[in-house]
């Protein structure tokens, strides 16, 4: 899989592509295009994302983050956050632990 030819999600909506899920790893491609706060999550795993492609305004722990391509960002279990907004190009590539 070719996570570059993934198309860009519906305003306003996440995809999630399961990319390898093997011993509580998972991999994932995500592709963003929020134009209003997406869900509030506070997982039961450890997160790391990098925005491979596009830009991302998130709020982690009442801080606002603004990301851009390139940055990366480690979120511990429990950790509370939200995607604000992003460009309607945003791929993230995610690896959670469980």
């Amino acid at each position: 899989m070719n996570i570059y030819t993934l198309k860009n999600p519906k305003a306003d909506t996440e995809e999630f592509v399961t990319l390898h899920q093997n011993n509580g790893i998972k991999i994932e491609a995500i592709r963003s295009h929020l134009l209003h706060p997406g869900e509030v999550y506070s997982q039961n795993e450890d997160e790391w994302v990098i925005l491979i492609r596009g830009s991302a305004q998130l709020e982690v722990e009442n801080k606002i983050l603004n990301l851009k391509e390139g940055d990366s960002l480690f979120l511990p279990k429990h950790t509370i956050h939200q995607v604000l907004s992003t460009s309607e190009d945003a791929l993230w590539l995610g690896v959670f632990n469980s």
